[in-house]
């Protein structure tokens, strides 16, 4: 019992049983949305193989295309002139499902559990992408296959993101929660890596494999997630984290009533009384347009959409640029573009350390995106130019212009799913990080569809888009990063501590 125990000993094992809880769902909501990202990358590797010149390849003895056919070896239907703009709209399908998706999502996330939920999505999105590749062995060259299935996949994908930021932000608080969540934010890249490479062993052969193995993996972390994930610290006995509406002191006595699970998942609703012995109530799910009202929830939201558009864009269409331009072969250019993501990885990172340690996540994310700007421009003249140079450009573009991304759509979103004005009710996270990730991702179905329809009159247009988009996200963030330099400012004068937004 824990009153025999001497309080050092009590607190070393209760401390070690919060971490290892926290450090397990921290682990496994990484591994969720790993294989939801991996799931995604395979069409970009593969758009090489679906069009490509087969005039250097031996063309089958029973082939009954014309000696001057030279895209024979296409894959039908992109074996045509405008096989960019056919790609570009099987992108579109995925990405545009998945943006209306994900405001409905954040909505149905509050209402149900998080592990049937997210258990549900992952086993179809997996089903879909294994039906993509299936198509390569039942031999189907119709658009409409494609692009249905993509739609139902940007659908059932929209499962995921509200649903493991709520999880995460359900058992840690705001302390250091931008490095905390800027290294699990590298799920993202670490996906797109996975994705890449295994994408890449079969894409020069059968190249359904490379959409068929990941459906598959993504299926069987749906089972793992089933049995094994846990939605809040109190479901298992451990100390939840404090947020903004949540006084410290109600953390420091653990056998005060008003610091039971129920008043504290209770704490902003002022029909539950703190010493209430009966059943506790959950707060009320809040609406969208509650949701909009949280101070710096549209100015993120909309500053994702650009900075979401630039990222996707380089998701979907770099291997096919660095095929074209650099003239590797499919599974090359494939392996090299995932140094984009590594970049990722680091600039996710350092993001959320410079944004715990200023308290400025704004300010953070609009100097990346000054800093990106001429990068990306720096790399379509000269990141071409050698092997070493385009690997140290491709790492630190992939930094600067994933950096403010995986900010806002990890710490920001848990920051403003808690925000103060909420009074504890975290019941708003789910949908928050719907609204702000939803917002994005018309940015991300805008991105590739455009780069699809720019891309024939020279990629030298396409960057040349990409940066502006890069400069209004960076213009959207000119009122909160005013309003963080002067809190700085009162904090100085003042010697108190940071004041937020």
């Amino acid at each position: 019992m824990r009153s025999s125990l001497a309080p050092g000993v009590w607190f070393f094992r209760a401390f070690s049983r919060d971490s290892w809880f926290r450090g397990s769902i921290l682990l496994l909501t990484f591994l969720i949305y790993t294989c939801y990202h991996m799931s995604r990358k395979p069409i970009s590797v593969v758009k090489s193989r679906l069009h490509q010149n087969c005039s250097e390849q031996i063309k089958p003895i029973n082939d009954t295309h014309s000696l001057n056919d030279t895209m024979w070896c296409s894959w039908a239907p992109f074996d045509k002139d405008n096989y960019k703009e056919l790609l570009a709209g099987v992108d579109n399908a995925f990405l545009v499902a998945y943006a209306i998706g994900m405001f409905i999502s954040g909505v149905f996330g509050e209402r149900l559990p998080l592990r049937y939920y997210l258990s549900a999505g992952m086993l179809l999105s997996g089903l879909f992408t294994s039906l993509f590749g299936l198509g390569y062995f039942w031999n189907i060259h119709e658009l409409w296959y494609f692009v249905v299935i993509q739609v139902c996949n940007g659908l059932v994908q929209t499962t995921g993101w509200p649903s493991v930021v709520t999880c995460v932000g359900n058992w840690f608080g705001k302390g250091k929660r931008g490095f905390i969540m800027g290294i699990w934010n590298s799920h993202t890249s670490v996906g797109n890596i996975l994705g890449s490479l295994i994408a890449g062993i079969w894409v020069n052969g059968q190249w359904g494999l490379s959409f068929v193995v990941p459906g598959i993996i993504t299926a069987i972390m749906g089972v793992i997630t089933f049995l094994f994930l846990i939605e809040h610290p109190e479901d298992v006995d451990c100390s939840p984290p404090q947020h903004h509406g949540e006084p410290a002191e109600n953390q420091d006595n653990p056998e005060d009533p008003g610091n039971s699970p129920c008043s504290i998942r209770d704490s902003g609703l002022e029909t539950v009384a703190k010493t209430s012995k009966g059943p506790c109530e959950e707060p009320a799910a809040i609406d969208f347009f509650g949701a909009l009202r949280i101070p710096g929830v549209v100015e993120f939201s909309l500053c994702l959409l650009f900075a979401k558009l630039v990222s996707y864009t380089f998701l979907y269409w770099l291997p096919l640029y660095i095929f074209n331009v650099a003239h590797f072969s499919a599974k090359e250019a494939g392996d090299l573009s995932t140094l984009f993501d590594v970049g990722g990885i680091i600039g996710g990172i350092m993001a959320g350390l410079i944004s715990d340690y200023t308290n400025g996540r704004a300010t953070t994310c609009c100097v990346m995106l000054i800093l990106a700007a001429p990068m990306m421009f720096l790399y379509n003249y000269i990141g071409q130019d050698g092997i070493t140079s385009s690997i140290v450009m491709l790492i630190i573009c992939g930094g600067l212009v994933n950096g403010p991304y995986a900010l806002i759509t990890t710490a920001v979103s848990a920051d403003l799913g808690t925000h103060k004005s909420l009074k504890g009710n975290a019941k708003a996270l789910s949908t928050v990080t719907a609204i702000i990730d939803g917002t994005g991702s018309i940015g991300a179905a805008l991105g590739p569809l455009l780069a699809g329809l720019i891309s024939p009159t020279g990629w030298n247009n396409v960057f040349y888009m990409l940066i502006s988009a890069d400069v209004l996200a960076c213009l959207l963030l000119c009122r909160l990063v005013y309003k963080e330099i002067l809190a700085w400012k009162v904090s100085l004068s003042r010697g108190s501590g940071y004041k937020e937004i």
